[in-house]
């Protein structure tokens, strides 16, 4: 009895590959799921690929058909940079999509006055799009360098458990005002779909064993159809005739304009709007926007490493992975995406709820991105989703990512004051900072820092309004600073120190390895 009871008492062991996970990133499911997982995968991705361009093209001088344009290019280039990213970069199960931190320097290039004297949209939408492309083929060098040189590398070796528990709650956390916020312009659909998202992935998944496998998986796809036909049904029976403009562009699925705005066939190509042009000042603001990419793609990456299954990611694996978001960044920039790339923190989250981290499965759906890309029709019409049934699978899946974050606290010594202190700090700070230059932009109309360099106010407000990159850079510098005599355990750093180094761990090989033996390639990587 007294055995039985100490067994109680013991604590759960340490975990260097999550336990749980029905396919790791080298396995794959049968084919017709594997397809239908990489179909889940691309509707997933597809709310940032319809926000992003929202947000942007108008204030480019853009309209429904320019809008349609870009989020063409956009899934047609991140399914090129999830592909490369999944075969050459970090061969993790993570989609490559389009970056939140571009839209500051974007909106400012947009908003300049070297195009306010063009007095026809579509030519203010064309000039405007050539100065962010070669603005961002300029910055888009800094990625490649750092990556593909191993600088990258250097800077994150000393990464320990405990600053990667902020870094991955926060690529999480950091992103909740496109959950809830979001969902609440329509709470008639938007709640209705969290709630059959959690029921089905939750309840049924666990209450009936013998199909948890099916309900779990896919049931993103099933509550984005019950919610969809809902939400169609509504708009036909005229439930929202005479309400506000809002409320019909948030809740009505005929309101997006995608549809009617898309051609059957179009492949997007290289300088398709013309000849790029460059600006110094808006190359510094896009460093700053990579920067926080960076960053945030690394905190995705090591929240997909461990939906996976797989070991912690090498430093030399993320830096071969910055490396080739780079190249994608360039490629962003040739076609004309408006917006750099970033890996996507929901599609993480995906690996996490439907517990397949095949890589497999997120090329697949690379595919179904670049299908629908050139197939504009079928592509509008799933891109036409209301926007706050995407809002509800960000609730979820945003949470996955962050609950990724807390799981490494199993690594940290939780009763020393040193730990509480750094983790506690750079968690506040992580979530106060962005909150206050938001808060201040759109109380005062300007920036916090707010000098006569817009360029300047640029870089401060992209890397202060992300909650990732504060509570990272502060964790990180502490954790290196503060009492290093005693930092090691308390940090977990003796936990990682076999992955510090590619070929310290066989299991490092077997989930990172290049194919075809092209490590050798990569010697410094």
């Amino acid at each position: 009895m007294a055995v039985e009871k100490a067994d109680e008492l013991v604590p759960h062991p340490v975990k260097d590959q999550l336990p749980g996970v029905d396919f790791c990133v080298t396995s794959c499911p049968n084919w017709a799921e594997a397809v239908l997982l990489g179909f889940q995968h691309y509707l997933v991705m597809l709310g940032a690929a319809v926000i992003i361009p929202t947000i942007l093209v108008p204030e480019m001088g853009g309209g429904n058909y320019e809008k349609a344009q870009v989020i063409q290019t956009l899934l047609f280039v991140s399914g090129i940079n999830t592909l490369l990213q999944s075969c050459l970069g970090t061969r993790l199960p993570v989609v490559m999509g389009g970056s939140f931190a571009f839209i500051i320097p974007t909106l400012s290039i947009a908003r300049s006055s070297r195009y306010s004297y063009y007095l026809d949209p579509h030519e203010r939408f064309r000039e405007t799009m050539r100065g962010i492309q070669g603005s961002l083929m300029v910055a888009s060098v800094f990625p490649v360098l750092i990556g593909f040189l191993g600088f990258w590398r250097i800077a994150v070796r000393y990464i320990s458990p405990l600053a990667a528990v902020p870094l991955v709650t926060l690529t999480g956390l950091g992103l909740f005002r496109f959950g809830f916020p979001q969902l609440a312009n329509c709470v008639e659909i938007g709640l209705p779909g969290l709630l059959v998202l959690i029921i089905f992935s939750q309840y049924v998944s666990h209450g009936w064993e013998s199909r948890r496998a099916i309900f779990n998986r896919f049931a993103v796809l099933i509550s984005v159809v019950i919610v969809w036909v809902f939400a169609e049904i509504l708009t036909v029976s005229g439930a929202y005739r005479g309400k506000s403009p809002l409320t019909q562009l948030s809740c009505r699925t005929d309101r997006s304009g995608l549809l009617s705005a898309s051609p059957w066939i179009r492949v997007p190509y290289p300088f398709q709007w013309g000849r790029p042009c460059v600006n110094a000042g808006d190359v510094f603001a896009y460093l700053a926007a990579i920067f926080v990419a960076l960053v945030e793609s690394m905190g995705t990456f090591i929240a997909a490493s461990r939906f996976g299954s797989a070991t912690p990611v090498p430093p030399s694996i993320l830096s071969r992975g910055a490396g080739w978001q780079g190249i994608g960044i360039l490629l962003g920039g040739m076609f004309g995406t408006a917006t750099g790339f970033t890996a996507s923190v929901e599609n993480a989250g995906l690996v996490g709820l439907t517990r397949v981290g095949s890589r497999r499965v997120v090329q697949i759906s690379a595919a179904f991105m670049l299908f629908f890309s050139v197939l504009g029709k079928f592509g509008a019409l799933l891109a036409s989703i209301p926007l706050p049934i995407v809002a509800a699978l960000y609730c979820l899946l945003f949470a996955y990512v962050s609950s990724a974050g807390l799981g490494f606290l199993q690594f940290c010594n939780l009763n020393s004051f040193r730990t509480k202190f750094i983790l506690g700090f750079s968690l506040f700070m992580g979530l106060s900072v962005p909150q206050y230059f938001i808060d201040h932009s759109h109380i005062s109309g300007h920036d916090p820092v707010h000098t006569r360099a817009i360029w300047f106010n640029d870089i401060m407000q992209v890397i202060f309004t992300s909650s990732a990159t504060v509570g990272f850079v502060l964790a990180y510098f502490l954790d290196c600073t503060l009492a290093r005599s005693h930092s090691r355990r308390d940090s977990g750093r003796h936990w990682w120190a076999k992955f510090r180094y590619y070929d310290k761990d066989s299991r490092s090989e077997e989930f990172y390895a290049l194919p075809f033996n092209l490590n050798k390639f990569f010697p410094s990587l």
